[in-house]
């Protein structure tokens, strides 16, 4: 083994034979020599966040709740507790003084805590990723949660509807006036706190497609959107409902303490204010039904969203053009854009997109460019549909 000269003063080994140093026979043997430091290995790349043309405006969604979700779980869970407390207080109320109208106040409550319940749990099931199997991740279950809450109202009104009406029939009841008066104004002052509670106030509008409000600016009906949160905003819709109805059976309550020959007024009141409960909540069920059927946003329309994408320069022509929603502010668009042989692909899909976003406010947005064809004039399926 023999050191050998290099440069720098390092060595390396290596395995000489006598030739090396002029000699004969074939043996080897071992030189020892230290070696520079081996070159590092090359990092791995990196993921770099794409320029701002790309089609991917929004930063990927962070894990958990947003901020206006952490408040809309906030405001659920306090009516959630407020609407239990004061339940339990109408049931021994409604008890008492045997009262159908104040035990119908309290099984409205009771439809409220499942809704309420139901949508603590739509909103933390929407917190989870996308997947392969939901590529949209779990979004409707909000909208879910409020159909499930506002068909469990219309269920539990529809058996106290019947209640009221064998009692209007039969007439063998007695009414403690006392109780249902106290029982009553509990009841009002509970539905006015949790409305309180729930009552959701934003500005006017937030530019871009990541907050919960937004309101169309320069394309559009002119109509915002829906503010605030959509499993709060029924759970209000139904407080409101519940208010109406204990304002009504407070005035009956009153009526009967100081007249008790009319306790008719009870089922009465138990059977009109039902039908006003039943009717606050048809406004929310239409938009659930609407976002269930993929319709168009109701606060964007066709012609807007057809109209902007036409005045991108370098599209002769759009097909296929798709409006619909997964919640009530979630907006998804998708569009075939027919453009020149001249314009350049990349630049009419930035554009495109961005004037999408911008504008109504679209959360995701899917563009295919393709090369208009003059024979696209004549195609059934390259049409605009026909009006409603």
């Amino acid at each position: 083994m023999e050191p050998s000269p290099t440069t720098g003063g390092s060595e390396t080994t290596r395995l000489v034979g006598p030739r090396d140093r002029g000699g004969a026979g074939g043996g080897l043997r071992l030189k020892s020599l230290f070696t520079e430091a081996p070159e590092p290995l090359p990092e791995e790349p990196k993921p770099v966040e794409m320029s701002f043309h790309h089609c991917h405006r929004d930063p990927l969604p962070q894990p958990g709740l947003t901020p206006e979700r952490m408040q809309a779980q906030r405001q659920l869970c306090t009516a959630c507790a407020v609407c239990c407390v004061f339940m339990a207080g109408e049931v021994v109320g409604g008890y008492l003084a045997h009262s159908l109208a104040i035990m119908t106040d309290a099984a409205h409550l009771l439809a409220d805590v499942g809704s309420m319940m139901g949508s603590l749990f739509s909103l933390w099931l929407s917190t989870r990723p996308a997947t392969r199997t939901m590529t949209f991740g779990w979004h409707r279950s909000e909208t879910l949660g409020a159909l499930a809450s506002v068909v469990s109202l219309w269920m539990v009104t529809g058996i106290l509807l019947y209640l009221a009406f064998i009692r209007l029939l039969h007439s063998d009841y007695h009414i403690e006036g006392g109780a249902m008066l106290l029982t009553a104004s509990i009841a009002v002052c509970a539905n006015l706190l949790m409305a309180f509670v729930l009552h959701q106030a934003g500005p006017p509008h937030s530019h871009g497609s990541r907050g919960a409000e937004y309101a169309p600016l320069e394309e559009g009906s002119g109509e915002p959107l829906p503010l605030g949160n959509t499993s709060v905003r029924a759970a209000f819709v139904h407080v409101l409902g519940d208010l109406l109805q204990s304002l009504g059976v407070l005035i009956a309550s009153i009526l009967i303490y100081f007249k008790p020959q009319y306790k008719a007024a009870d089922p009465i009141s138990t059977f009109l204010f039902s039908i006003c409960a039943l009717g606050s909540t048809a406004p929310t069920l239409r938009d659930v039904l609407r976002v269930l059927m993929e319709g168009t946003p109701r606060s964007v329309s066709f012609e807007p969203v057809r109209d902007t994408l036409l005045s991108v320069p370098g599209v002769r022509a759009i097909h296929e053009l798709h409006l619909w929603s997964l919640t009530f502010t979630h907006y998804v668009a998708s569009a075939h854009l027919a453009i020149d042989s001249t314009a350049d692909p990349e630049a009419v899909l930035a554009e495109a997109t961005s004037r999408l976003h911008s504008r109504f406010g679209f959360s995701s947005c899917t563009l295919q460019v393709e090369q208009y064809q003059p024979e696209m004039a004549q195609c059934l399926r390259c049409q605009e549909p026909p009006q409603a």
